[in-house]
């Protein structure tokens, strides 16, 4: 089978890896660097934990965690994974979309019954795990702590398996923009280039994020997107040894090596109007690094060092839309906002169903054809 994969974030990078590894001849279409796209300005949380309206959702996102811990042992001394624990706030916000209650034992009662790892914490355990956390910010209510959820690097990982897939499975990277899908009637049978070179193929595995309708050329096979705008802050080396990632109702921050802090509000990418801008001195930008230092105030005189702004890709309900696109025939799209949780699962689970012909019914809910009814 020849496949090409759109994308190399996250998804586009387990995807590829995995199809190469079963045997796929795997060619790898991207126009800017593996991780390089929105996958690079994410929270990039691995959890489950904010997924409670679907169980079936909760369980393919669990899954992906699980993937996340397993692949780790095909990659002898990687380090793109960290899990020193997450501590949510009563009131936070879902992170990067997440869906659950705002009654934080309600939320703490279900997931034990499901299986997830998680505690409540008072304010001295708190201040125990974290001292340097203002205690005002924290107040009296409770904590949930999640001890064994962390987060990803996802241009080291996607990197990493971008070069497995070309070093170990004989995979190809074509660093070119896909401009359009090759479509002959109902079949699309490979990719032309924006330099006009075309890649045929037996299966087209768009992961392409934000940019899944772009080469799409008919309407009738595009899955309807309902993407949003976020920003991210990043502080330079503080030399403050917070080591959980925090979600508060001001900020969700956490560690990004070196020293580094990252630094993002759903609030205040609400307030975004456009991408442009994203430099130290952007207004938002500043106003995180305000609500950090309410946070943790050992980071008062510490300023923003840089700043991305990013469309993220979510589906028109907000659930992941993975497999063939109805009516069209050899095409099959992979879009989701929660890509750095489940893209090393859904590396498994396409290269199943696409070389080994296991329909999964783990993403039985989540099919695009939900949305060309």
């Amino acid at each position: 089978m020849k496949a090409i994969v759109v994308g190399a974030g996250v998804v586009g990078s387990s995807v590829a890896y995995r199809l190469a590894q079963a045997g796929a001849d795997v060619t790898v279409v991207e126009q800017r660097r593996p991780g390089g796209g929105t996958s690079s300005v994410t929270y990039a949380w691995v959890n489950a934990c904010e997924k409670l309206t679907s169980e079936a959702y909760f369980r393919l996102n669990f899954a992906g965690r699980q993937a996340h811990e397993a692949i780790l042992a095909e990659f002898p001394g990687a380090d793109w994974y960290h899990r020193p624990g997450v501590l949510q706030w009563q009131d936070a916000e879902a992170e990067a979309g997440g869906r659950d209650g705002s009654d934080p034992m309600a939320k703490l009662e279900q997931l034990v019954a499901w299986g997830y790892p998680a505690e409540v914490l008072a304010l001295d355990d708190v201040r125990r795990l974290e001292p340097e956390i203002d205690p005002a910010a924290i107040g009296n209510a409770p904590v949930i702590h999640y001890p064994r959820d962390g987060w990803l690097d996802p241009v080291p990982y996607s990197g990493a398996l971008i070069g497995a897939a070309r070093e170990r499975h004989g995979a190809s990277l074509v660093e070119a923009r896909a401009a359009r899908l090759v479509l002959t009637g109902s079949r699309c049978g490979g990719v032309v280039l924006e330099d006009g070179r075309t890649i045929e193929a037996d299966v087209v595995v768009n992961c392409a994020g934000r940019w899944l309708n772009d080469i799409v050329p008919a309407p009738e096979y595009r899955v309807p997107l309902a993407p949003t705008l976020g920003i991210v802050a990043y502080t330079p080396p503080a030399g403050t040894p917070l080591r959980s990632a925090l979600r508060t109702p001001l900020i969700n921050m956490r560690p990004d090596g070196g020293g580094r802090f990252l630094l993002r509000s759903n609030e205040l990418d609400r307030l975004l109007a456009d991408d442009e801008g994203a430099l130290p001195g952007h207004p938002l930008a500043q106003e995180l690094m305000r609500r950090a230092a309410r946070t943790v105030p050992a980071l008062k005189n510490v300023p923003v060092e840089a700043v991305r702004i990013a469309t993220r890709p979510i589906p028109q309900d907000s659930y992941s839309a993975v497999g063939p696109v109805p009516g069209l025939s050899n095409y099959y799209a992979v879009v989701t906002h929660s890509g750095v949780t489940l893209g090393a699962f859904l590396g498994e689970v396409v290269a199943d169903e696409l070389v080994h012909g296991r329909s999964r019914d783990e993403l039985a809910e989540f099919r695009p054809s939900r949305f060309f009814n």
